[in-house]
């Protein structure tokens, strides 16, 4: 277990209502906006502000602690991911509700309250979060997301639509004791796609995930973690965030999906993925591809294949929704179709 360091807060807020959690990893030249905007929050009651750094290489501590005394830091001796980062800050929060937000992110100044108003309002309880916008240009990302058959995301731009698949981390809110009894962050997944495992176990439970009509987040896309962004060159990403989001959504599709469709799912999901990653090979000349990302993949898969079942099994048996509630959130249309047609071949770095 890596050591980790508690820097406590000199006026820490008693009893507050919300918990804001920012995982950090070299994000000195991000913080000041995400946590300015939330100390900027209007009509939010009581909150307080945790920072979990995750051995970062740049300034971050520094700042933090030179700069916001208020905030609760977290400071990890060793790097242990995104998933750990938020499980440590939950464990650590006192408040009623929590708030993930990522350290490119910035909230609207009513973000707080519009959510907390929402939960409380809701007739049962769930994920929620935010309609996003993008950092540069301010046009609306998403309004949550919906999923295609191989649990890719796609965008939510219905201003008339509330209950989606998945809400992404970098902006998920909840009640602190949902999260308990849902288990957090699956930590053997890393990074990436740990947010479509919590929110398709919540709504395979019978919970909502939803996104509020009003209020928003700006994000600076793919700024923590690299790559995920559309640019005038096409879709950019890199070799590890490709990976991981490969074998993790790999594992989503393989444990959510309800039926025996599933298996018939996974085995086609699979033999796209071996055509996709040699068609990627040659047309870009580049053998990492197949090493650092598709190779990866199936050999994890068939690592992993037990455990998977397992988890597959336990919770199918807990399903507390109906199968058509459950897909209601899918599409139908692959969503890499759709980007290879508007963006071409997707740029690893």
């Amino acid at each position: 277990m890596s050591k980790m360091t508690v820097h406590s807060s000199r006026c820490r807020v008693q009893s507050p209502t919300a918990s804001i959690c920012i995982a950090n990893y070299n994000g000195e030249s991000l913080l000041v906006d995400c946590i300015e905007s939330v100390f900027s929050q209007r009509g939010a009651p009581s909150f307080e502000v945790i920072v979990h750094d995750d051995a970062s290489s740049d300034g971050s501590l520094e700042l933090l602690r030179q700069r916001y005394p208020q905030v609760e830091l977290l400071a990890s001796a060793e790097n242990v991911g995104f998933c750990v980062s938020n499980n440590r800050m939950v464990a650590h929060a006192r408040g009623q509700y929590v708030l993930l937000l990522n350290n490119d992110a910035a909230l609207y100044p009513d973000a707080l309250a519009t959510l907390i108003a929402a939960a409380s309002t809701s007739p049962e309880p769930g994920i929620l979060t935010l309609p996003q916008y993008d950092w540069e240009t301010g046009a609306l990302v998403d309004r949550g997301c919906l999923l295609d058959p191989f649990y890719n995301p796609v965008p939510n731009l219905d201003p008339g639509r509330i209950d989606v698949a998945y809400v992404i981390g970098a902006c998920l809110f909840l009640r602190r004791s949902l999260w308990g009894e849902l288990g957090g962050f699956p930590e053997w997944m890393e990074s990436i796609a740990e947010d479509i495992y919590l929110c398709c176990l919540a709504r395979l439970r019978g919970l909502s995930v939803r996104v509020t009509k009003t209020s928003g987040y700006r994000h600076r896309q793919g700024a923590s973690f690299g790559g995920n962004r559309v640019g005038t060159n096409g879709l950019r990403t890199t070799y590890r965030r490709r990976r991981l989001s490969e074998r993790n959504r790999t594992y989503a599709l393989l444990i959510f999906t309800p039926t025996r469709l599933a298996w018939l799912l996974v085995c086609t999901h699979l033999g796209l993925l071996a055509a996709e990653g040699a068609t990627l090979a040659f047309l870009r000349w580049d053998r990492r591809l197949l090493t650092d990302i598709y190779f990866p993949v199936f050999a994890s898969f068939w690592r992993e294949r037990n455990r998977l079942q397992g988890l597959r099994a336990g919770t199918q048996r807990a399903r507390a929704t109906t199968i058509g509630r459950f897909l209601s959130c899918f599409t139908p249309l692959p969503r890499k179709l759709v980007m290879l047609w508007r963006h071409g071949l997707p740029r690893v770095r």
